[in-house]
């Protein structure tokens, strides 16, 4: 099952697109990420995209790499998505929502006329993200379902536990990731896993450390 018709893998995508870097944004495939455009660039961004393959890449910037303000140096792993709603508000603005189809590798960084960034992009190290719920029987379940119970309890949250008792794991634990409140380098810590076991093994751990950061106690050794 491939995650849009005509995107079965890695040569069905486009090598060059537009890259919408935005800190703390984790875009998975097959996740839902809602966006309000407003800045001039990514309004051409959005347009551009609309008038071709409708494919924006999500990265985040890489407040430590060095770079510029208008131009921060990106992290090298991204998610390509597909523009699959799209309306125009009154005032200008786009709300769009992007499904993710996979992650890329940055290749280089392409000289452009256009306001927004344009990269020269590779899927080949994620050929597996073109399999829907792939490697979901390695999930511990458990694990990410005490850590999210944990989560609520000490934030005082209120979730949908019908609703995420019959997810998926593969949609239960790349939603969980996409929500999360944490920062930009444990998105990418998410988003880098190398399987989906992984991800949901990295989003237990980074839960953990922050309920004990939370908590104001030091981990301890067993």
């Amino acid at each position: 099952m491939s995650t849009h018709a005509g995107y079965k893998g890695p040569a069905d995508c486009p090598a060059v697109i537009p890259v919408f870097p935005l800190p703390g944004a984790l875009l998975l495939p097959r996740g839902q990420m809602p966006l309000n455009i407003f800045e001039p660039r990514y309004l051409a961004m959005v347009d551009d995209a609309l008038r071709t393959d409708r494919i924006i890449g999500m990265i985040q910037p890489d407040a430590e790499g060095g770079g510029s303000p208008m131009a921060p140096r990106l992290y090298r792993v991204g998610c390509a998505g597909r523009v699959t709603q799209f309306a125009e508000t009154g005032d200008g603005r786009y709300l769009i929502s992007l499904t993710g189809i996979s992650r890329f590798r940055v290749e280089s960084e392409l000289a452009t006329t256009t306001a927004y960034r344009r990269c020269q992009v590779s899927y080949d190290d994620f050929t597996a993200d073109f399999e829907a719920r792939a490697g979901e029987e390695a999930v511990d379940r458990e694990g990410v379902l005490k850590a999210l119970r944990d989560f609520v309890e000490s934030n005082d949250l209120k979730v949908d536990w019908a609703g995420i008792d019959e997810a998926p794991n593969e949609a239960l634990v790349n939603a969980l990731c996409m929500m999360s409140p944490f920062g930009v380098r444990e998105k990418q810590a998410m988003l880098e896993a190398s399987d989906l076991k992984t991800r949901a093994e990295v989003l237990i751990a980074v839960t953990e450390m922050e309920l004990v950061r939370g908590s104001g106690s030091e981990p301890t050794l067993q």
